[in-house]
């Protein structure tokens, strides 16, 4: 092997001794690597990355959808920023950081989502515990198991700007921009907990864990189960069970004889959004229904039926667009792939950084 082989010392267990086919190789990874950073697409939807680009993808795209989901956040995240009047220092002992919109497409009905996050970098590292546990997709299915078993009603909420309900536990300032309309460039102190920010998960788990131990709740002591919450009931036949809440971040899910008593008082300590309220339609991503299975029991089903409809509605649509009616997806395939289809061995062309991304 030549000496200027050795300048790629990362290749040199597998690099061929031809330079033309060593460059090749490096070439070919280097438009991998490519390919999975840049992240310009989200279920075939194009995603800004400022408020600029937001409001010029409206324009292209004929619509206000990403315009609306800025106004949307901005409306109820407002409370946390405490605008300084003119002329007024910052405290002493408050760290600055930065905020900004990201940009996002929500995985159970493919809407555009808008989020004001904190520059987290900006400050310092807490000491303690910094993220929100979640209950595991496991514990869900048993729950739902134990629901059906007992003919408990499971009703489901989602806790409306979950992090802006949250007192923000550090002293901390930003410039306010662009999203902020007429107020951008103004000083604001912090004072709920904001999205970025490292102590902002587990203040809103400490914080909703209040809310559920004040109704009478107690966490799972089983290792890994914090989020699954407890309470002895008695159902109206005078049967004793448990009733439980299971949260993942700010989904809410009870399981309850009576489960919208149970909701209605989490929603006097955390506002649930009013859409979100009532049986649960999806969860964790996938389409939930209460259904009569063939032997005759009741039971909840889980299914990824929306998110594969929609995937391949964007594939029509992408095909439609962009090969001039060359190619058509068949009405009905007993098979997703051709049979004895083998990808290892596929001699096609790799797709370029916006194929793949999409």
């Amino acid at each position: 092997m030549t000496n200027d082989i050795d300048t790629e010392p990362a290749f040199n267990y597998w690099v061929p001794h031809t330079l033309k086919k060593r460059d090749s190789i490096i070439s070919l990874v280097k438009k991998r690597q490519t390919r999975y950073m840049k992240k310009t697409h989200k279920f075939g939807v194009e995603v800004p990355e400022t408020v600029k680009e937001a409001t010029e993808l409206d324009k292209i795209n004929g619509d206000t959808k990403w315009t609306d989901s800025i106004s949307k956040e901005m409306k109820n995240v407002r409370v946390a920023f405490d605008i300084l009047k003119e002329g007024l220092c910052v405290p002493i002992g408050h760290k600055q950081s930065k905020s900004h919109i990201i940009f996002d497409v929500n995985v159970e009905d493919f809407g555009r989502k808008a989020r004001l996050v904190a520059g987290g970098h900006m400050t310092d590292t807490p000491t303690c515990m910094t993220y929100s546990s979640v209950v595991g997709r496991e514990t869900v299915r048993i729950a739902l198991t134990i629901a059906a078993l007992n003919n408990l009603q499971v009703k489901a909420g989602d806790v409306m700007n979950d992090y802006a309900t949250t007192p923000c536990s550090k002293n901390i300032w930003c410039i306010l921009g662009a999203e902020f309309g007429a107020d951008q460039g103004k000083k604001a102190i912090i004072v709920q907990a904001l999205y970025g920010l490292k102590s902002s998960g587990a203040a809103f788990h400490s914080h909703l864990a209040d809310c559920i131990r004040a109704i009478g709740y107690t966490p799972c002591k089983c290792k890994g189960l914090n989020d699954l919450w407890m309470k002895p009931e008695i159902n109206p036949d005078g049967e004793e069970y448990y009733s439980y809440i299971l949260c993942y971040v700010d989904d809410v899910l009870v399981v309850h004889h009576d489960a919208m008593i149970t909701l209605m008082k989490v929603d006097k300590y955390f506002k649930l959004k009013v859409s979100s309220i009532g049986d649960p339609d999806v969860y964790l991503g996938a389409k939930l229904k209460y259904t009569q299975a063939e032997n005759g029991m009741w039971c909840w089903t889980l299914s990824p039926s929306k998110y594969v409809q929609e995937a391949c509605k964007n594939c029509e649509t992408f095909h439609k667009h962009n090969f001039d009616g060359k190619y058509t997806l068949p009405k009905h395939a007993p098979n997703p792939f051709v049979g004895g289809y083998r990808p290892e061995i596929d001699i096609t062309d790799a797709l370029n950084s916006d194929r793949a991304s999409y």
